[in-house]
């Protein structure tokens, strides 16, 4: 039961203060939700590839933060870069508030030097939030009685649903096949998202910056067709007054990846994440799971997050132009 009150009263809040801020739904498998984390690696591995991603933030609550999201990406020869499909479906409270975003993107890939090579994008999208209205239930609608029968007197919002353009960009930076960072900024134009005409909600600026390091651990003479590295991690996000940072460590030892990332929230520890994930020839699945250690532990339930993804073969002979090299979860 508290639990559920604690939900309630977040997504009360979400909705009808009258000065908010909208934030974006977060995954844990970064690099597996490649063009979520940034439009610049879009075409990043060159060949056609088909991802898939599933996340269920605080189970224990029940339906409190589910997305869904799929992605495209190619390389295409004759525009000298990546093109990219992303479809994001936010479904929040049991699905009484949903957010939904579809965006095309473009990346310019080129090399600066023979070990230095970059990727810079654009993105340009759709955004859409839904309020249940009908579906919501307040306290002055509970009946002692009978239960929930009276009519609330809440004011009802002027829009159900609301809808945007949204930009976004990105670049993305690689050194031979050991370094790599980049930066991203999403919501470019910070659409307005208020359900009441006079709310001054808008969904705020993200900006984001990743960098790693793929170290290769395979001894001289070893098996040059299986992977066994380690690959270091630090992600940086921030989205108006929030801030966050990641560490984390990839281990490879083909065909298994496991992984350990430490999420802080600036204000409190977050949570662990593990991860564990393998490949089958063109398949890779990967599952995470986050572990609370904030205050929130005891009602959350953490979060299950699974990725599942497809690496087509090239059709075509491909201009010279390198994959960038960073983990794939």
């Amino acid at each position: 039961m508290m639990n559920k009150a604690f939900i309630i009263t977040i997504f009360t809040l979400s909705v009808f203060m009258q000065s908010t801020y909208s934030q974006d739904p977060e995954f844990s498998q970064f690099y597996a939700n490649p063009l979520y984390l940034n439009p610049a690696l879009a075409g990043a591995m060159v060949c056609p590839r088909a991802i898939g991603n599933f996340r269920d933030q605080w189970p224990s609550v029940g339906g409190a933060f589910v997305t869904y999201n799929a992605s495209y990406d190619q390389y295409v020869n004759f525009i000298r870069g990546g093109v990219g499909l992303l479809v994001t479906a936010d479904r929040t409270g049991g699905g009484n508030l949903n957010a939904t975003a579809i965006s095309l993107m473009y990346a310019y890939k080129f090399n600066i030097t023979s070990h230095l090579f970059a990727s810079a994008a654009l993105e340009a999208g759709y955004y859409q939030r839904h309020l249940a209205w009908d579906k919501l239930t307040f306290e002055d609608m509970i009946d002692p009685q009978t239960g929930f029968v009276l009519p609330t007197l809440e004011k009802p919002p002027d829009n159900n649903t609301i809808s945007a353009p949204d930009f976004s960009a990105g670049i993305m930076m690689g050194y031979d096949e050991l370094l790599y960072g980049g930066l991203s900024v999403s919501h470019l134009s910070q659409p307005r998202m208020g359900f009441y005409n006079d709310n001054n909600t808008r969904l705020f600026m993200k900006y984001t910056v990743h960098a790693g390091s793929v170290i290769n651990l395979r001894e001289n003479g070893a098996d040059e067709g299986r992977e066994f590295s380690i690959s270091p991690n630090i992600l940086y996000q921030q989205q108006f007054k929030f801030h966050q940072l990641n560490l984390g460590l990839y281990l490879t030892i083909d065909p298994f990846i496991g992984g350990l990332w430490f999420r802080y929230n600036f204000e409190n520890a977050d949570a662990l994440i593990p991860m564990i994930g393998f490949h089958y020839q063109n398949l890779r699945v990967g599952y995470s799971y986050d572990f609370t250690i904030s205050r929130l532990m005891a009602v959350s339930g953490g979060g299950h997050e699974v990725s599942a993804s497809w690496q087509f073969p090239c059709i075509e002979k491909r201009r010279h132009i390198r994959a960038i090299k960073c983990p794939r979860f």
